[in-house]
């Protein structure tokens, strides 16, 4: 028996773009729109799911207050504080 979560709104759209600052909206409902469409295809439906599971990722790291500090310091090259992601979690670029 394996466990599954009971609830799976995380992945929720509307969820998605309540968290998303409001300049990402346009990007997020173009992309979702796109997505939505192609899934119509039955073997295309995973890719939305895919998408939706990355933007929620995506809302939770750009509604951090310090997110935009961080982006700016790892444009200016000051990372000597932030660790990569294959410190973290190794291997995970061949998981993708």
């Amino acid at each position: 028996m394996s466990a599954e979560p009971l609830h799976h709104h995380d992945d929720d759209p509307a969820e998605i773009m309540r968290m998303l600052p409001e300049r990402w909206h346009d990007q997020f409902l173009s992309e979702y729109h796109a997505a939505l469409d192609a899934a119509h295809e039955v073997w295309r439906y995973e890719q939305l799911r895919e998408l939706l599971r990355v933007w929620r990722l995506h809302a939770v790291a750009v509604s951090d207050p310090m997110f935009d500090q961080a982006e700016r310091a790892v444009r200016e090259g000051r990372t000597e504080e932030f660790v990569s992601m294959d410190e973290v979690f190794p291997g995970w670029a061949d998981r993708r």
